[in-house]
């Protein structure tokens, strides 16, 4: 899924160094997550159970 690619690119190009621990171990974490599921989260299909993934989609959504 490019578009996918191109918004956590985005994020890990201009943000990931910066951000704190917690929020890049939450990143990390939505990494992990199956690409249609991290689809779902990013287009606010689907709600992240853990706050810290969930504070990262919100970062991401305000990104694009």
């Amino acid at each position: 899924m490019r578009e996918l690619d191109v918004l956590l690119m985005r994020y890990m190009e201009q943000r990931f160094d910066d951000a704190e621990p917690t929020e890049q171990a939450a990143f990390e974490m939505l990494l992990s997550l199956p690409d249609p599921e991290i689809l779902d989260l990013l287009t606010e299909r689907l709600t992240a159970q853990d706050k810290d993934v969930q504070h990262v989609v919100q970062r991401l959504l305000s990104d694009s």
